[in-house]
This record gives structure tokens, C-alpha cells and sequence, in this order.
């Protein structure tokens, strides 16, 4: 769950099946007067509109139950709630949720449209603000995808490592030694220091080298952490290795730097 502010008006957003959903209740709390989501329900209109949605996104709608719907739709005496719209159409895009979180939520197009039955300016301020959500979203994902990256990149690496740097009757503390020995080489050939000098240079920095690397030095990191693995199974000697990588990471940053992909990844535009 989300919450977006619209206009002052604390909304919940979450999403569900690949598709966003915004609460219509707590919309209806930025609404003058007495209004309720039945009463749009019943509106012609309104149901012609969920109709052409449901046809359109969803594969099982019932066509008979909304059929009998629209006949009604509109007279004085008809009343449909959202639980008996989506039992009798099998309606995917509006949700009835009890609990915590309870109240009507509708996929971000039927939000919308009912954004406009609160006013004009809510629908765009609603518009504006969820996807504001969305691009913050963005870039979290683009973070978490370049930290995972870098992570399963690192297990190739210290497999390598394992295989062919360490002899068995290494103590722990000593391969230790030779897993940041290994760490440092990626370091010096991508940051052009240790990560004890970094933390001599940062001393109030409570994070490392690689957590303060942006998305371009990240994406750099994870191939030469794959690079360096090649090279340890042809048993190419460390200093060997860091030259190589080292010319490596030169090109590639220049290339990662000018590349449009990359500056989404850190949230600006190419």
C-alpha cells in the first residue's frame, strides 16, 4: 500500500496482478455535499464505461450480467453496489476490500474517470500526483535491480575465487584475506582506491565505497566482477588482472556515462 496526497486529501494506492488500483473512498473524501459511489454506479454512463473497460482487460466478463445491468442503468428506483456489479459481471476492475485497508478501490483508468465526478482539478492533481508515485517507484526498482545485479555478479566472482585462488588448508581469516584482496582489485581498477582508503577519506560515512557508486559505476562493477572471474580461471596473475580491468572499466565508463539507459537508471533524463 501507498499513499498519494491529492489536493490535501490522503488517497491509498496499491497494486495487485500487474495493475495499479486508488481507492474511490478515500477520493470521496475530497467531495462537497453528500455523495456516494452507488450513486455514480447507477449513472448510465458510468456503467457504459466500466462495460467498454471490462470488454476491453478483462477475458472472463460476463456480457449476460452486465447486459441486464445497463438495461436498468439510470432509473430513479436502481441501485447497484460494487459487490453486486462485480458478482453479477465477474468485473475485474473495481474492488470491494475489507479490513485495514477496507473500501472501494478501481484500477487507475476507472480512478480516473471517477476523479472527475469529484472535480476537473482533482482529476488532474490525481493524475499528476500517482504518477509522481510511479517514477518514484521507477527509480527504487532501478536501485534494487542495480544492487541485485551487483550481488549475483559477486557470486560469480568469489565462486571463482573459491575454486582457484584458495588452497583448502586456508584458516577462515585467511581466505578472508584473500576475498578482499580480490574486492580491492575491483576497487582500484574501477575507483582507483582500496575501500580502507575510501573510509580514511569518508570517516562520518556509515556506508562503503560501493554504496555511494551510482548506477553507471554499479553496472561497471558487476562486469568486471564477471571480467575478473574469467581471468582468475585462466590464471592470469592479479597485477595482470588489474590492468586489464583497469583499461576496462575506462572504456566502459565513458560509454555508461553517455548512455541514455543508464541516466533513467539514476532517475534523470537522457
Amino acid at each position: 500500500m501507498a499513499k498519494i496526497d491529492v489536493k490535501g486529501t490522503s488517497i491509498t494506492v496499491y497494486a495487485e496482478n500487474d495493475m495499479d488500483f486508488i481507492s474511490l473512498t478515500d477520493m470521496l473524501k475530497a467531495k462537497d455535499g453528500d455523495f456516494f459511489i452507488a450513486d455514480w454506479l447507477r449513472n448510465r454512463n458510468t456503467v457504459e464505461f466500466l462495460g467498454i473497460w471490462e470488454q476491453v482487460h478483462n477475458p472472463a466478463f460476463n456480457y449476460g450480467g452486465f447486459a441486464a445491468i445497463e438495461r436498468q442503468a439510470g432509473l430513479n428506483n436502481y441501485k447497484l453496489s460494487v459487490k453486486e456489479w462485480v458478482a453479477q459481471t465477474n468485473a475485474i476492475g473495481l474492488v470491494a476490500k475489507a479490513g485495514r485497508y477496507g473500501g472501494t478501490y478501481a484500477h487507475k483508468d476507472i480512478a480516473f474517470e471517477f476523479g472527475m465526478w469529484i472535480s476537473a482539478e482533482f482529476k488532474i492533481y490525481l493524475i499528476k500526483e500517482f504518477q509522481r508515485l510511479k517514477e518514484t517507484e521507477f527509480q527504487q526498482l532501478g536501485w534494487d535491480i542495480r544492487r541485485n545485479l551487483a550481488r549475483i555478479n559477486y557470486r560469480i566472482h568469489t565462486d571463482a575465487i573459491k575454486a582457484e585462488l584458495i588452497p583448502p588448508q586456508l584458516t577462515p581469516q585467511q581466505t578472508s584475506l584473500i576475498y578482499a584482496s580480490e574486492a580491492d582489485l575491483l576497487n582500484m581498477a574501477l575507483f582507483g582506491k582500496t575501500a580502507k582508503q575510501w573510509r580514511d577519506e569518508n570517516p562520518d560515512n556509515k556506508g562503503n565505497i560501493r554504496d555511494e557508486a551510482n548506477a553507471a559505476q554499479l553496472v561497471c562493477l558487476a562486469n568486471l566482477e564477471t571480467l575478473n572471474a574469467h581471468f582468475i580461471h585462466q590464471k592470469l596473475a592479479q597485477a595482470e588482472r588489474l590492468a586489464l580491468l583497469n583499461q576496462t572499466a575506462i572504456q566502459q565508463m565513458k560509454l555508461l556515462l553517455a548512455d541514455a539507459g543508464t541516466r533513467r537508471l539514476e532517475g534523470k533524463r537522457p
